[in-house]
């Protein structure tokens, strides 16, 4: 049973609202508030929320991309994967990145007493439906700002992948290889097949990640990660 105190300060709590303009500070006093089901985002200062979810948009291209940088993790020592996990990066920005990965002890991000990603992941990836306007740019230009190293933008609509690295103060577009596998440059062995994750074939988007792993550069990067 909710307490009668309780009611009386969710009551008191306004309701956050697409479009709002608030502090970070007031931005959570106000998500804490809402139903957990609901996703909410501030970005440069505005909040943003989402739609209802559709599994073909969303979804499965979702569950896949975990599922990748999740096969990649199990081998890799001192990582962090997040899936919809909040970071804090200013007073302005308060993102829920789709999926997150972080190198735990000497990265550029910390977890904070309560829980929270605190400053840039090394790796950042969104899924961008409805959303691509946002991820493509409000979005883009506040990870660059805080230096987030690689920012992965799966535009379903487009049918395209846009996977970016930081390049002396600037994003840069990854291309394939004349394999056709865009090999990241913070996380050795993070290879992609990037035609095989757009049309569904997950057992090649796995065997080709495996390839990465097997290298030396992912063994290298293995031990120092270890140490």
């Amino acid at each position: 049973m909710i307490a009668a105190n309780e009611i009386s300060t969710n009551l008191t709590i306004p309701t956050l609202e697409n479009g709002d303009k608030l502090t970070r500070d007031e931005f959570e006093r106000r998500y804490q508030a809402m139903p957990e089901h609901q996703k909410a985002e501030l970005i440069a200062g505005i909040v943003y929320m989402a739609s209802p979810l559709r599994i073909t948009q969303h979804g499965e291209p979702h569950a896949h991309l975990i599922g990748w940088l999740s096969f990649y993790k199990a081998f890799t020592a001192n990582l962090q994967l997040g899936d919809n996990c909040t970071v804090r990066l200013d007073q302005n920005n308060e993102p829920q990145p789709d999926a997150l990965l972080r190198i735990e002890v000497g990265g550029q991000s910390t977890i904070s007493d309560d829980g929270y990603v605190e400053g840039a992941p090394e790796l950042i990836a969104e899924i961008a439906a409805s959303t691509v306007s946002i991820d493509l740019h409000q979005k883009l230009q506040v990870y660059l700002h805080h230096q987030v190293q690689e920012y992965l933008v799966w535009r379903v609509y487009d049918h395209q992948f846009d996977w970016f690295r930081l390049n002396e103060g600037e994003y840069i577009q990854l291309e394939s290889n004349t394999d056709g596998i865009i090999c990241s440059q913070v996380f050795p062995g993070l290879w992609l097949d990037k035609a095989a994750l757009l049309t569904g074939n997950l057992a090649q988007v796995l065997a080709v990640l495996q390839a990465g792993l097997s290298t030396g550069e992912h063994q290298d990067f293995v031990k120092r990660m270890s140490a």
